[in-house]
């Protein structure tokens, strides 16, 4: 199996070097410090679960590569439509796009049946502009509940977590997924092939549309935000509007909101992705979180009023920190 992991950061690193670990034929795709790092060194990786090295080819060249089997994404979604140029090397008429990221995916409507089969998301696929360099067909699925951070160039320090659900759009379960499963469990990583992978979608974005704009705005962490009794309300009634919208798209979610704000209040003071971005000066990743969750309710008809006023605060807050 070759793999080509395309932005090889905390999780793209992480899950290539189990890959690696595993025997796949692993390339990582980076730049700068980090880049230089795994050259000479690897993927170093600090785990709870046991430290190890991993010195798959890394490159700044997709070119270098040539066709794989596998891409995993580890870009950030709102760079996905500008990576033509650095994944049309990687493609063959099967390579299979695994995009690892939080939010609603450019291709939850593709093979979706019903009736918003096949409708695009303008929030996260403007204009097609996605969809056209990353074709929905080669899309598979996956939902992230590991927790990484870059402990220095070339360095992984995995937290927390170790699962990487994957699915198909069309819900069935294929070779490719189970190929790709296998390969994970191999190397260490939990990798159930889930059929309905849209209710994982949901249950992550649960926390993700609440805590991550509100961490951002607040410059709160993760237990500060549930300690705080005028911001854990606010987060609970976006977890609340949010269960509506997926309950109109026929998705269960399956666990309840005391419970996930009592997971959250347990990872202590975590500060979510998007107030490390807001703090490092990068682009904030919420078209994704809570843009496309306000566009999909429209498209059901169902009332989020709450989602849209942290939208429109939290979308000036990524307009002002990216000027």
């Amino acid at each position: 199996m070759r793999v080509a992991v395309l932005g090889a950061g905390a999780i793209g690193a992480y899950v290539g070097a189990a890959l690696h670990r595993a025997g796949a034929d692993v390339h990582l795709v980076a730049r700068g410090p980090h880049l230089a790092a795994m050259r000479q060194h690897g993927v170093q990786v600090l785990s709870p679960r046991g430290d190890f090295t991993a010195r798959a080819h890394a490159t700044d060249d997709p070119a270098e590569i040539g066709p794989v089997d596998f891409v995993l994404l580890g870009l950030k979604a709102n760079s996905y439509a500008a990576c033509g140029p650095l994944i049309e090397p990687l493609l063959h008429d099967t390579t299979a796009v695994v995009a690892a990221q939080n939010g609603i995916p450019w291709w939850y409507f593709h093979a979706h049946g019903g009736p918003y089969d096949g409708q695009r998301i303008e929030s996260v696929d403007p204009g097609g502009a996605v969809s056209a360099v990353l074709a929905p067909g080669r899309a598979v699925g996956c939902v992230v509940y590991a927790a990484t951070e870059l402990a220095g160039p070339g360095v992984v320090r995995h937290l927390e977590g170790t699962r990487f659900s994957v699915g198909e759009p069309d819900r069935s379960i294929s070779a490719r997924c189970l190929a790709l499963s296998e390969a994970m469990q191999a190397g260490g990583l939990k990798c159930p092939v889930e059929p309905e992978l849209r209710n994982d979608i949901w249950l992550k974005l649960l926390g993700n549309i609440s805590f991550n704009p509100i961490s951002a705005l607040a410059r709160a962490t993760m237990r500060q935000m549930c300690l705080h009794g005028g911001t854990r309300k606010v987060i609970e009634i976006m977890m609340t509007e949010t269960l509506s919208v997926a309950e109109a798209l026929g998705c269960e979610v399956g666990v309840s909101i005391e419970r996930r704000l009592a997971g959250a209040e347990r990872v202590g003071d975590h500060r979510t992705s998007t107030l490390q971005d807001l703090e490092r000066g990068k682009p904030l990743e919420l078209d994704v979180l809570l843009a496309a969750v306000v566009e999909l309710a429209e498209i059901t008809g169902v009332e989020v009023p709450t989602l849209r006023t942290v939208h429109a605060i939290s979308d000036l807050l990524a307009l002002r920190s990216a000027a």
